[in-house]
């Protein structure tokens, strides 16, 4: 199967894998705390398009905050406590960014879960995210939290390799996705993005990936 086969999988209803929960608009609780504790991380520490340890661009722009950041270069994946572009720590995670990482992973079954790690991904129309796994962290006891916020976006969760067919979840602002046991290491990814205009982020898609990375 070629990975262009995967963003084309069929969209007819499937029953979500063990361990993954799609939380529906879990995250408007805290949605004027998050926009405004985005805005403050990027301007702090402003989005880029890094790249991958191959050469490519990101389609997606990148920021992080909290006491570690996912970074790529040409030297691999990796966190890093430092900002590479500024030389300085990464901003710190905001209490709601927090706040709605721990209650979702909670109400998803995952008790205990404290981030030290958050990825600001910013998705523009036409940018994606091919089928990957999280594995740079250093153990996978802790789920991951991703929280939608902005143009709607398809989220892509397969299997345990890409040559699984991946479920089809149509996220909209707001939406939460958390997985983590049996499916803590399914490849995952997003569709390109449609254009659109949404009333708070514009032509814009801005995900929140929380995560414990240590």
């Amino acid at each position: 199967m070629q990975e262009s086969d995967l963003f084309t999988s069929s969209d007819a209803p499937r029953p979500l894998p063990v361990g993954l929960a799609w939380l529906e608009g879990f995250a408007l609780t805290w949605e004027d705390a998050l926009l405004e504790a985005i805005t403050r991380v990027t301007a702090a520490a402003p989005l880029r398009h890094l790249m991958t340890p191959g050469g490519q661009r990101m389609s997606v722009a990148m920021t992080n905050c909290g006491p570690l950041g996912w970074i790529s270069d040409r030297c691999g994946y990796r966190y890093s406590a430092l900002d590479p572009q500024r030389g300085e720590p990464w901003p710190a995670l905001p209490a709601p960014l927090r706040e709605v990482a721990v209650a979702a992973a909670r109400a998803a079954g995952f008790e205990s879960f404290e981030p030290d790690a958050c990825l600001i991904n910013a998705y523009t129309p036409g940018a994606r995210m091919s089928l990957h796994q999280d594995r740079d962290e250093r153990d996978f006891n802790a789920p991951i939290v991703s929280v939608s916020l902005g143009l709607p976006a398809v989220f892509l969760f397969g299997g345990d390799t890409r040559r699984n067919r991946p479920l089809r979840l149509p996220l909209t602002h707001g939406d939460v996705v958390v997985w983590g046991g049996p499916a803590r290491l399914a490849f995952h990814g997003v569709a390109p993005v449609a254009d659109g205009q949404h009333p708070r982020l514009g032509r814009q898609r801005i995900n929140l990936t929380l995560r414990r990375a240590r």
